[in-house]
């Protein structure tokens, strides 16, 4: 057999070539201890802080106390599986998730593996998990409306893109009804839509997966989970995971919004692993930095300058109050974080009146700036918040059994109409067009001989006749955004011609 020295020498000098001097260095430690989704490491004196890690089982961590002799990691998986005595090695990466157009539509982890049954995520893009917030320079006004699609919302605390509308309320008062009915409503804007579950049953996910799949909304909507069977740094990182997923979408020049259900069972969470860490505990046990904790995450929602592609990211924080104790502690930081909030009433609730908002402590610091202008109207929305917080003032005086004279009797009685105007079914979102007729004709008359009892069949059947009879003006007022004297009068004639054929009692 002979060799050919042309072949040899190829070979040995592709070998020289290719041949690679680094030598793999990984830093290692040794668990010392671990036990309730935490781990104290030695030996890894060179991690930095939020520095993934891995143990023996596949399992990662990250590095989260960073002390004199140890480092303490929080466990993004099952801490049982990892036993004292494991070697434990850096990864010199920070943790990330996948992002990009095959998230959506998914039901997700915390670290982006999937929990629907659909096959693995297909993206080669991640995003690292906690990023800045854009500054300042970076940001515009909100002045582009984001429609939730409830009449109430709409009219009185209109949410826009690029802000932050927390929604509170004590449990069982409809917090995440409005988020969903907001998500069902994004169908036709274009908006991409991540919902973020911390701590929730795990049915009561499903029951929300669910719904939203009735709807068609899984088309446009992410779902992060991170249930109350999840371990607690999974519950933590869980929001900043999703919003690094919405904010790949923003800084693409797109609309993301995004819905944190709910904030008050993360503080939990985070308070659970710094106790566990043994770093000092706070007002109402909760560590000194779970304001930062927050604060970091909803300032990453914005409405991005032009020059960065005019994209936004929408958020709507929930926080769950006990006995509407608006005043304790993580409330009130929230609060002061975000621009403005939704603040739901159990009596309103249990009276029937849904979404049970109180019109005088929510508010949106936005305002009218994130309204069309035929919702700003001075015969709309302009000045109903006024004329509802007058009549829950006349509401109490007039229950003192007092003779009240006829034209506070009318008053009175179309703000029981009004009120009842404003009721709207869960996961039945309204276009701003009709939510604009209705109101209209609410603040202009039309159901002052309509029984209170009969109004929400009056709205049902008159948004029917004007799509069925007279599209041609709610297809101007959709085009225009405004309503022109004509178009006012327009809308006189036609709900006085409705009003002439509509029986209480039939269609």
């Amino acid at each position: 057999m002979k060799f050919n020295a042309d072949e040899i020498a190829s070979v040995i000098q592709s070998e020289i070539e290719h041949f690679q001097t680094t030598v793999d260095v990984r830093e290692v430690g040794v668990v010392l201890e671990v036990g309730d989704g935490i781990a104290r490491v030695y030996g890894l004196s060179g991690v930095m802080s939020g520095e993934m890690v891995q143990f023996p089982s596949g399992v990662i961590g990250l590095a989260f106390n960073l002390e004199e002799n140890s480092v303490g990691v929080i466990i993004l998986g099952d801490y049982l599986q990892i036993n004292e005595g494991d070697e434990v090695k850096a990864l010199g990466r920070l943790l990330s998730v996948p992002v990009g157009d095959a998230v959506i539509g998914r039901v997700l982890d915390p670290l982006g593996n999937p929990l629907d049954g659909k096959g693995p995520v297909n993206t080669t893009e991640r995003r690292i998990v906690e990023t800045n917030a854009p500054g300042v320079a970076e940001r515009q006004p909100v002045r582009e409306p984001l429609q939730t699609g409830i009449k109430a919302i709409d009219a009185m605390t209109p949410v826009g893109r690029g802000q932050r509308e927390l929604i509170i309320g004590d449990r069982k008062t409809g917090k995440t009804t409005i988020a969903i009915d907001t998500i069902i409503n994004q169908r036709e804007s274009g908006v991409k839509c991540f919902y973020v579950a911390i701590g929730q049953k795990d049915s009561s996910v499903a029951n929300t997966i669910k719904v939203l799949e009735q709807a068609g909304a899984m088309d446009y909507t992410t779902v992060i989970v991170a249930g109350a069977s999840a371990p607690a740094p999974l519950q933590y990182v869980s929001a900043y995971a999703g919003t690094s997923m919405a904010e790949y979408f923003m800084y693409k020049g797109q609309h993301a919004l995004i819905v944190y259900d709910d904030l008050s069972k993360q503080a939990v969470a985070y308070r659970q692993l710094s106790l566990l860490m043994r770093r000092p505990p706070g007002r109402e046990a909760f560590p000194g930095d779970v304001f930062y904790c927050h604060s970091r995450l909803l300032e990453r929602s914005a409405k991005l300058s032009k020059e960065l592609g005019g994209g936004s990211l929408t958020s709507l924080p929930i926080i769950e109050t006990l006995e509407g104790e608006v005043s304790a502690y993580i409330p009130t930081n929230v609060i002061s974080i975000t621009d403005g909030q939704i603040y739901l009433q159990p009596d309103l609730f249990f009276k029937g009146i849904r979404p049970a908002m109180n019109v005088g402590i929510s508010v949106s610091r936005v305002g009218g700036s994130a309204q069309i202008k035929a919702m700003k109207d001075r015969q709309v929305a302009g000045g109903m918040r006024l004329a509802l917080a007058s009549f829950r003032e006349l509401e109490a005086f007039a229950q003192l059994g007092t003779d009240l004279d006829p034209a506070t009797q009318a008053r009175l009685d179309r703000g029981y109409r009004m009120v009842e105007l404003l009721k709207q079914p869960q996961y039945q979102p309204l276009n701003v067009v009709d939510q604009v007729m209705v109101i209209f004709a609410g603040n202009n008359g039309a159901l002052d001989q309509i029984p209170t009892s009969k109004v929400q069949a009056w709205e049902k059947a008159f948004l029917q006749f004007v799509r069925d009879q007279k599209s041609a003006v709610r297809t101007q007022i959709a085009e225009k955004k405004e309503l022109t004297d004509e178009l006012k009068n327009a809308l006189k004639g036609i709900i006085t011609e409705f009003n002439s054929t509509w029986k209480p009692g039939g269609k």
